[in-house]
């Protein structure tokens, strides 16, 4: 009998993966164009030879200029950054957030994989984070829906360190590669820090994942509101006129402070909806990524 990531995967490679099969590939932009990252040897300089790759201590001893050498990497190592914390569980049933998530971590990981690449995950909570090591088989994505499945049921109850969670990930891709973390984003800590140092060594991408109970509050009266991540609870008036401008100013300070943050650390953020139809989520995202291409 087939497992649940393996059903959700089925299910996503006959909606998602074929409509999608190929546009990943390219959307990327390596943060070493044609010169790759290992260092091989050194050569005599000749005409038509770009500069920028002379060794100018080498050149010096020998009188002589000389090139340094890189071996082309075409394989891209691709580590899914994801969050398992208590406030992905918002949403409808079956439409939550943690369930987007895990379609997109599939997805993402079928796709890359596909394309040759090796595909890693880390599953952050408030615990130990879990990881998955590089792979690139339709064997190893099932892995990585295994470990989703078995972090569903395993959230702490402390608010999210966003901050640990990109500086593990630092950690974690000791080479270049490409991070993409999804998460919606919601904890505390001096992200903006780790996320800036995380960029200056690695291509990060962003995937927000959203569900309108993050960003509305429902006029219903007294109503009982729980933070997902800490439990604690309180009864409220959601009609309350003062506390719907309240609300409503959180959430734009959390959007402003959000907005800005992944300015400065220039990676870029993708919105993804929990109502939204995950192919044209993801093909959106490929188009505004080739956009930002030099």
């Amino acid at each position: 009998m087939a497992t649940a990531p393996e059903r959700l995967l089925l299910r996503l490679e006959w909606k998602v993966v074929r409509r999608l099969d190929g546009r990943l590939q390219g959307a990327h932009r390596t943060a070493h164009r044609g010169s790759g990252i290992d260092f091989t040897g050194l050569r005599a300089y000749g005409d038509g030879d770009d500069a920028r790759h002379i060794d100018w201590n080498v050149t010096a001893r020998l009188d002589e200029p000389y090139l340094r050498m890189f071996t082309e990497d075409r394989e891209l190592t691709v580590w899914l950054v994801l969050d398992r914390s208590a406030s992905m569980a918002a949403g409808r049933p079956g439409r939550g957030k943690h369930d987007v998530l895990a379609e997109l971590a599939l997805v993402l990981a079928r796709l890359f994989g596909r394309g040759g690449n090796r595909v890693g995950a880390l599953l952050f909570d408030t615990g130990t984070p879990r990881v998955v090591p590089p792979g690139t088989s339709r064997r190893h994505a099932l892995r990585i829906g295994a470990e989703l499945e078995r972090t569903a049921k395993a959230r702490g109850g402390t608010t999210t360190d966003l901050a640990e969670m990109l500086d593990a990930a630092g950690r974690l891709a000791r080479r270049r590669a490409l991070i993409v973390v999804l998460s919606d984003f919601i904890g505390d800590g001096d992200w903006e820090r780790s996320l800036q140092r995380l960029a200056r060594r690695h291509e990060v991408v962003a995937l927000r994942i959203v569900d309108t109970a993050d960003d509305v509050l429902p006029e219903a009266g007294l109503i009982v509101v729980e933070d997902a991540e800490t439990g604690e609870q309180l009864v409220v008036d959601s009609a309350d006129p003062l506390l719907r401008v309240r609300f409503r100013a959180a959430v734009d300070a959390r959007e402003a402070r959000l907005k800005a943050g992944m300015l400065r650390a220039g990676v870029p953020v993708h919105r993804i909806d929990t109502d939204r139809d995950l192919a044209e989520a993801l093909v959106e995202v490929v188009a505004r990524t080739r956009d930002r291409s030099p």
